[in-house]
């Protein structure tokens, strides 16, 4: 069986995937666009947002998120399978712990800096402030009661799951089922057996119709891309964006110096992959993580395109993507960094430097608990600032925002562990997937 049997094929013919998801998007922002300057607030204008728009939107991303655990699952043991023994899977876990770490606080320090040079908090108008905590407040009272009950030692202790089947269930704990997944496959390398060599074979089997799903429910894509930007637009326009502009700015600006300085020198230098290459690969996932603004959403379209575009070696990107969408957040940790010094400024509280390198850590811990679902920064974030003594509920200020930039650092997200799997791979010398073990494991399969 070759690498990519596993993935659904791209189409034979017609434009590529992510040129239709361009279209999409692109159709999508200027046709929300053009209602909002002619039509802004009409009834037909939320009629179509409601009965049409976002039930196809919704859609969409249920039937990605119904197949994540499945594939997590099946991709993990599959994952610690073929490494063959638990002492190479320590050494690929420890690797990746550690460069994870590595460029989250990278990018976790781009934004302190960022924020502390551009100072947005203090370019806000403070009726616009006012107005923006009234009008989201029903939205903010959920978001801090929720970040009210993380704590950072529960969010670690969460990662062994008393429950699986509850953890299934909670977005916020996809962690537990990483662990689960971990510890059966870690079972199966320690017990060599022909039933566990035929779970194994179930497991493929698993993983193979997981994808093959998920490559039909994909090419919903570009209709689903345009409805989603068609919302955002539609019902903010450029309003939201002018007034909170320093700040979206800022969080951009850190997105872009992170997204296309830090990981292309990362990849070039420490994974051995020309910077073309890579974007050129990796940007069919980029889009989609950018349309449904989640990594695990993503996630069966970034296994894809890193064994067919990117070339990995499928042992290796099983383990760091499935590990990667569900505890390595670069462009959330920033976002949060960001965050929390922007609603300092706001507030016009100082934070010196020791406050901002604890901020700087936390950010870091609470990009390992950011659940990979639509704005899942923001109950971390509002945890953080009753953490260094800020008002939680200051969250409301960027909520208008929240959808585009959830969007942009999703897309970060994503490209991090794309590159995080490229490096991990050259780092671990691992040789594309052509090696006896997998090949007679292969013969099993067939």
């Amino acid at each position: 069986m070759h690498p990519t049997d596993s993935a659904p094929a791209a189409p034979a013919k017609g434009l590529p995937l992510h040129l239709k998801v361009g279209i999409g998007f692109l159709l999508g922002t200027l046709l929300g666009l053009a209602v909002h300057v002619v039509a802004p607030g009409a009834d037909w204008v939320n009629d179509v947002i409601q009965y049409v728009a976002r039930p196809f939107g919704t859609v969409f991303l249920n039937l990605l998120f119904m197949m994540v655990v499945p594939l997590i699952f099946s991709a993990l043991v599959l994952g610690v399978a073929e490494l063959g023994d638990v002492a190479s899977l320590g050494r690929l876990g420890w690797r990746t712990l550690v460069y994870t770490a590595v460029v989250t606080g990278i990018a976790v320090l781009i934004g302190l800096v960022m924020a502390n040079l551009l100072q947005p908090g203090t370019h806000m108008d403070p009726a616009l402030v006012e107005q923006a905590l009234s009008s989201n407040a029903a939205k903010t009272g959920a978001i801090v009661e929720k970040g009210r009950e993380l704590h950072i030692v529960d969010i670690l202790v969460d990662i062994v799951p008393h429950n699986i089947v509850g953890a299934m269930g909670d977005d916020s704990k996809k962690l537990g089922i990483v662990f689960f997944a971990l510890m059966f496959g870690i079972g199966l390398v320690m017990r060599p057996t022909p039933g566990t060599q035929a779970f194994k074979n179930a497991m493929h089997g698993l993983f193979e119709v997981c994808m093959h799903l998920i490559g039909m429910f994909v090419k919903l894509a570009p209709y689903a891309v345009a409805c989603f930007m068609f919302i955002l637009c539609a019902q903010l326009g450029w309003d939201v964006l002018v007034g909170l502009g320093w700040f979206v700015v800022t969080v951009v600006l850190a997105l872009a110096i992170h997204g296309f300085v830090v990981l292309p020198l990362w990849v070039k230098f420490m994974g051995g992959m020309g910077v073309r290459e890579f974007f050129r690969g990796s940007q069919e996932a980029s889009l989609t993580a950018f349309a449904t603004a989640s990594s695990a959403a993503t996630l069966p379209v970034t296994l894809r395109v890193a064994e067919e575009n990117l070339k990995l070696p499928r042992k290796i990107s099983r383990f760091v993507l499935t590990v990667g969408a569900s505890a390595s957040h670069h462009g959330s940790a920033l976002f949060e960094g960001i965050t929390i010094l922007f609603l300092a400024q706001v507030y016009g509280m100082h934070l010196p430097l020791g406050e901002q390198v604890l901020v700087l850590v936390l950010c870091i811990l609470g990009g390992i608990g950011t659940a990979s679902i639509p704005s899942g920064s923001l109950p971390v974030i509002a945890m953080i600032a009753g953490i260094v003594g800020l008002k939680p509920e200051g969250i409301g200020i960027i909520l208008g925002v929240n959808t585009f930039l959830d969007m942009c650092r999703t897309s970060l997200n994503v490209t991090g562990d794309l590159a995080m799997a490229v490096v991990v791979a050259k780092r671990s010398g691992a040789q594309d997937l052509d090696d006896p073990a997998v090949e007679k494991l292969d013969d099993i399969v067939r």
